[in-house]
């Protein structure tokens, strides 16, 4: 992975993590707040349902007071109770239906739906209740309705008040007959929010059509009795809590029942689409405010390293304008690799001046094996060197050049001093073995690192033109450039050194004889070049003595003008 791919990575992940942090946070807290919402709403329902209940009671048991006092009521209970001595017989059951009577006649005046007799123990002694719009009397072997509390028949759900039906009064020294208890339809849509009805543990009533009786009757199951709780109803969550602090009598119980993802569920809506406009804004600021971030680091860098890539390709090292640079570690880093470049180049420097030296040191010792051929390698090198120059060569052309020419000879180590120093001409069989000595060289230098860049015209620098040359005979640019500049200087040097056999040719001569031998021995145009450059140093040569002749006449014209003068 490239260094700007990561460094956008680095500093997006971080961001995106935050982000989804604190959507993640602020969801939960939503979550928190739709509890807390819930918990208010259950509070609220419980304080509205026991006003209701405190408010029905207090009313029921104001009228039930009243009609506790009724004489007639007071007189069939005792009569009731009195016949209950022989239950089952006539006088007992025309007792029974005598109290009935008297029930249907209160509950017609004070419309209430229900209305129970009850002995001190709250055992019930009669009952009517509305069927077909009309009281009739409760079969209390079927149904056995509570004093107080709930109580439900028929599918429809009472609550039932009660007060004492007392013989002389309501003081503490009254005698109490029993209790008259009267119920009203007990109506869950008149509460707030979701409510079930539950006894014993089973769900009777709710006031909510769609909710899913069964599953919140398993659900409850796991509730505890007085206690808030959550539970999964077909994927869905719910919030329960008791409105009541204990249960009913009669294990009826009502709770609540609120969906927290009902009513969470819009709020988190539209806070997803608000998270994922501004997510998706903010990512798109981070993606710009990254790549440019990351640009800006990398760029320098990546430019640091394209430097060294192009280095390593040309061998150069190169030096970086750390002034440019605005980050300050950057900055930094350009200067030191600049100053560790610069001590690099000063060492490749020394070396290769050194190397220059012992390459020199080495060329003057072969020369000097022959006195005739003393300074040979040197003199070619600097006559080659200004060829290149005019013909434009490059500066690594140039140093193979330069280099190379010191070298060209250096094969003539294998040839033997009765050969090489032989003051007269050489034989047939001696100038082959002189041929030799270009091929020795490349031998000699092939095993030496750093030396191969010289081969080309240690070995090449005696091949011609037109394919007659050695050791290969190579046609035309067969032969690299350099090994044909060098071929030329050492061609010229050649003509005109003195040799044991024969004096050095003028430079008039060996200018004639170079032109001559052009495009047959040597490279044309190479060698055009170098004939220019000797009829450039003639001209020259010339200019310089006209001027000193000029010179000597002027001098000697100012020493005879006092001579004459004297003499007048």
């Amino acid at each position: 992975m490239k260094l700007a791919t990561r460094t956008f990575l680095w500093l997006l992940i971080p961001f995106t993590l935050v982000l989804g942090v604190s959507f993640w946070a602020l969801q939960a807290r939503v979550l928190l707040r739709v509890h807390e919402e819930l918990e208010s709403s259950v509070k609220q329902t419980q304080a509205t349902l026991a006003n209701v209940q405190k408010r029905a009671s207090a009313d029921n048991r104001r009228v039930l007071r009243v009609a506790a006092e009724n004489s007639t009521l007071k007189a069939g209970v005792q009569e009731v109770l009195f016949d209950r001595i022989s239950p089952g017989t006539q006088q007992d059951l025309e007792a029974r239906r005598t109290l009935e009577q008297q029930l249907v006649e209160i509950g017609g005046e004070l419309d209430f739906d229900f209305l129970l007799v009850a002995d001190g123990n709250r055992v019930p002694l009669a009952a009517v209740m509305i069927e077909s719009g009309k009281l009739e009397p409760l079969d209390l072997a079927r149904d056995q309705p509570p004093s107080d509390g709930y109580f439900t028949s028929s599918g429809r759900t009472y609550q039932v008040t009660s007060v004492p039906i007392n013989e002389g009064g309501n003081d503490e020294h009254s005698e109490n007959l029993g209790w008259l208890s009267v119920g009203e339809r007990f109506d869950l849509s008149n509460l707030p929010g979701r409510v079930v009805l539950l006894r014993n543990g089973r769900v009777i009533e709710t006031n909510s059509p769609g909710l899913p009786v069964p599953d919140a009757e398993a659900s409850l199951r796991n509730c505890p009795a007085n206690a808030e709780c959550e539970i999964q109803m077909r994927g869905e969550t719910y919030v329960s809590a008791p409105l009541q602090s204990d249960a009913a009598s009669g294990g009826y119980s009502l709770r609540s029942l609120e969906s927290v993802d009902a009513v969470a569920g819009p709020v988190q809506s539209i806070l997803r689409r608000v998270f994922i406009l501004a997510g998706l804004g903010a990512l798109v600021v981070a993606v710009i405010v990254s790549g440019l971030s990351s640009r800006s680091i990398v760029r320098p860098i990546a430019s640091v390293i394209n430097r060294l890539h192009e280095s390593a390709a040309t061998g150069e090292l190169p030096e970086f304008d750390s002034g440019k640079e605005r980050i300050h570690e950057i900055r930094e880093l350009a200067e030191s690799f600049n100053r560790a470049a610069s001590a690099v180049r000063e060492g490749q420097e020394r070396l290769r001046q050194a190397n220059v030296q012992f390459i020199e040191s080495l060329a003057s010792a072969l020369d000097a094996r022959d006195p005739y051929t003393a300074g040979h390698s040197r003199r070619v090198s600097e006559f080659a060197c200004a060829a290149a120059e005019a013909l434009g060569l490059s500066p690594a052309q140039m140093h193979e050049i330069r280099i190379g020419a010191l070298l060209h000879d250096i094969g003539k180590i294998g040839i033997a001093d009765a050969i090489l120093q032989k003051p007269g001409r050489l034989t047939a069989d001696e100038e082959e073995i002189i041929r030799q000595h270009p091929s020795i060289g490349r031998k000699i230098l092939e095993g030496v690192a750093g030396f191969q860049a010289y081969l080309n015209v240690v070995e090449l620098h005696h091949e011609n033109w037109d394919g007659t040359g050695y050791p290969r005979r190579l046609r035309a640019d067969e032969t690299p450039l350099t090994a044909r500049v060098v071929k030329i200087a050492d061609a010229w040097d050649a003509m005109t050194s003195d040799r044991p056999y024969r004096r050095g040719l003028s430079r008039a001569k060996a200018l004639d004889i170079l032109r001559n031998v052009a495009g047959t021995q040597t490279d044309p145009i190479v060698t055009e070049v170098f004939c220019k450059l000797w009829d450039a140093a003639a001209a020259a040569e010339e200019s310089a003595d006209a001027s000193l002749a000029h010179l000597a006449r002027a001098v000697g014209s100012e020493t005879r003008v006092p001579a004459q003068q004297e003499a007048s």
